[in-house]
């Protein structure tokens, strides 16, 4: 190609750019934005994706250093899942499940099934995380009200926790920036401290730390555990907190409890689920067996929204009655089960099978670990790294010894991720943490380099200093 032509295609690119930019400010209000701030900004506008990596209307590349947004799990445009749903579309797209029922919202079911923790034996489908979440809230409420205990309403969660947006998600969360605001719409529970020892005043060692916070439930629980219906918690990691990690046996002991004192276990697997950890489900490294799970994100290895509540028999079989007792469960969805999303959840679940994925999460996981320990950790302005398979934060701070926070108005996460665009990837921050949660299907140079460039983005940042 001539240089003039290269100009040319340079400039239309540029000026497409422009086009899908000014018309996203002008109709499209984007979710957890100020959008005063965004119209003000250049718009990144992304066009297609390939492998691990993203491309922007000017043809820019991008590695996908969040899997956007925690869902990919693959790889974009992975070949097995496109075919999966042009097969499906074929056939059919949508077919409601009420009244009605359709082969591969039944076949990824029965996969679900197989692979999720021993004891869950029934799903139920939504679309979302959240309303994974808000179904699991009301099939425990009304779990324990078809029981005749209607007395058990209440529901215990962690502090800075984070199960979704919808309002039932919302009454069992954490974060007031998110959810202080919608205070008067929700109900009221309980929360209890988690073990994260980084910010825990008391100090101390990590077992510890989960001592005093299993003591703290349990004292919970004693009291009060004829008006509580369930506990809901994030596996090991609590994602939107800023990938906080647990303390190690803290998800069984929380199971051991809630067991004792009658009290439904919910487990979040919205984030950590799909080999996140390093485990198909974060459940799987306590070995703990829950009441209800969440599934969603990447459920579909990051194509199609989707989402599944998964419960035990016991909890099923009283929904089961004559239909003028009206015990059964009153909610749904247009699209539950919709067929194209399943299709591709079903070829998400068989390319974990054939290309042996979780086995081969071991040596990668391994290698971040060693690399945030020779790269990261030595920083000047990095006060903690927190890491959970492929799940990583590191929380920037002004001051490392004492561990005190940068200013909210500095925006240093913010500034820092937006100079890894300059190297070439995508990231998002949680405030001042720094999220990686590359794609499963990251190889091994990828993550290097995904590693080498938060280094030296926090070192453009924070520098001068």
């Amino acid at each position: 190609m001539k240089i003039n032509e290269k100009q040319t295609e340079a400039a239309k690119r540029q000026s497409t750019e422009s086009m899908w930019s000014s018309l996203d400010k002008s109709f499209v209000w984007h979710p957890f934005t100020q959008m005063e701030q965004w119209n003000q900004s250049n718009s990144l506008v992304i066009e297609s994706g390939e492998g691990n990596y993203l491309f922007d209307t000017e043809g820019n590349r991008y590695f996908d250093g969040i899997s956007s947004l925690w869902t990919n799990v693959h790889g974009h445009n992975h070949p097995k899942i496109n075919q999966a749903i042009i097969n499906q579309a074929e056939q059919i797209a949508h077919c409601t499940l009420l009244g009605l029922a359709s082969p591969p919202s039944i076949a990824l079911a029965q996969r679900l099934v197989d692979i999720t923790p021993t004891g869950l034996s029934k799903v139920f489908y939504s679309d979302s995380g959240s309303s994974a979440v808000e179904i699991a809230i009301k099939m425990a409420f009304q779990y324990w009200k078809n029981r005749g205990q209607t007395q058990k309403t209440k529901f215990v969660s962690l502090k800075n926790a984070y199960h979704g947006d919808t309002l039932g998600a919302v009454s069992v969360g954490g974060i007031d920036l998110f959810h202080e605001v919608f205070s008067p719409l929700l109900f009221s529970g309980f929360s209890v401290t988690p073990p994260y020892l980084y910010r825990d005043p008391l100090g101390g060692t990590e077992q510890e730390c989960c001592n005093r916070a299993v003591l703290e439930l349990h004292e919970l629980l004693e009291t009060n555990h004829q008006s509580i219906a369930a506990m809901i918690v994030e596996p090991l990691v609590q994602g939107a907190a800023g990938m906080l990690t647990y303390a190690s046996d803290y998800l069984r002991k929380v199971s051991e409890l809630c067991k004792e004192f009658e009290v439904l276990l919910i487990v979040d697997e919205v984030a950590t689920g799909f080999g996140r950890t390093g485990t198909m489900f974060a459940c799987e490294h306590e070995k703990i067996h829950p009441d209800l799970v969440c599934l969603a994100k990447g459920i579909t290895g990051g194509y199609l929204p989707l989402a599944a509540t998964l419960v035990t028999d016991e909890i099923y079989a009283m929904f089961l009655a004559d239909p003028s007792e009206d015990k059964q469960f009153f909610h749904g969805h247009t699209y539950t089960g919709n067929a194209l999303a399943a299709a591709a959840a079903l070829a998400s679940i068989q390319i974990f099978e054939d290309d042996d994925v979780i086995t081969n999460l071991a040596p990668k996981i391994q290698l971040i670990d060693k690399e945030l320990t020779e790269k990261i950790k030595p920083l000047s302005f990095v006060g903690d790294i927190r890491q959970c398979g492929m799940m990583v934060g590191i929380e920037l701070v002004r001051d490392k010894e004492k561990a005190i926070s940068f200013a909210c108005d500095e925006l240093i996460g913010a500034q820092v991720c937006h100079k890894a665009r300059d190297y070439g990837v995508i990231l998002r921050p949680l405030g001042d943490v720094i999220v990686l949660m590359p794609p499963l299907s990251s190889t091994k140079d990828e993550l290097v380099s995904l590693i080498d460039t938060v280094a030296s983005s926090i070192l453009d940042i924070t520098g001068s200093m």
